[in-house]
């Protein structure tokens, strides 16, 4: 995996998989550009843009300032659902949106896309009407009333956001196919970090028992590597794909669901 001399956008780079991805990239010779809210930790990357990824106008403003001739970008940052419908929806997917189609034309040939996504969206082919919804949507003062619509609370919003965002990276598989720009998602399982303990007390019963079937909670360093793979040229034949990296949580709950178990 050869990174070296790459341009690498990391949003959510000041803690957690955002952080984690922005030092082993930085390890494996990448320049990483930082978003996030907060500082990185000093020397973690090159350049840090303070960003709200949920307002669009704070979006263009970090789009201009990343500049020209990026080889990838990791789109990590996001909310957990106790910070509400809103807010979620409007940072883990209509912000996370907004940035990539505004780096697009800032973007090398040959560029990599990568989307944080969660097994918390494994269940998106049963959302298809409330994901076309959320898909046509560009306005982000129209979320309340589209969570309205669909019967989105806060508690909901968080698998919502993941399932929305993992339907679009299926559509994106070719989008950009003629400069060679190729977009990917990644779904870890519950994973420690500053925001597991938002997820157990937002998913309470359910929780309890994914962690009781599973043998760890993941770790950013899971999850880094393969974000970081994707970032390489040796993933260019992956495209518009979601790769589970949950310690085997996905293939537990598809083969429960089809009496494989």
């Amino acid at each position: 995996m050869n990174l070296k001399g790459k341009n690498i956008v990391v949003t959510g780079a000041a803690s957690g998989i955002g952080a984690e991805t922005a030092r082993l990239l930085s390890a494996e010779g990448a320049t990483v550009i930082g978003v996030d809210r907060n500082p990185p930790a000093p020397g973690l990357v090159a350049r840090h843009i303070a960003a709200d990824l949920g307002e669009p106008g704070s979006i263009a403003i970090a789009a201009r300032e990343i500049g020209n001739g990026i080889d990838a970008l990791c789109n990590i940052a996001g909310l957990p659902p106790t910070r509400g419908r809103v807010p979620v929806l409007r940072v883990n997917f209509l912000g996370l949106r907004e940035l990539t189609e505004a780096l697009i034309p800032q973007m090398n040939d040959g560029a990599a896309i990568v989307n944080l996504a969660s097994l918390a969206g494994l269940g998106w082919p049963d959302a298809i009407p409330a994901i076309k919804s959320m898909l046509a949507l560009r306005d982000f003062d129209a979320v309340e009333a589209l969570c309205d619509t669909h019967g989105i609370d806060d508690a909901r919003s968080y698998f919502f956001s993941k399932e929305v965002l993992i339907a679009w990276t299926l559509q994106q598989r070719w989008t950009w196919r003629e400069r060679g720009i190729r977009m990917n998602c990644v779904s870890p399982g519950p994973v420690d970090t500053p925001i597991l303990g938002d997820f157990l007390q937002t998913l309470g019963a359910r929780a309890e028992e994914d962690m009781r079937v599973m043998d760890r909670p993941g770790r950013p360093t899971d999850i880094a590597p393969l974000v970081a793979f994707l970032c390489s040229d040796d993933s260019g034949w992956l495209r518009g794909t979601n790769i589970a990296c949950d310690g085997g949580m996905h293939s537990h709950v598809l083969a429960n669901l089809n009496g494989l178990s």
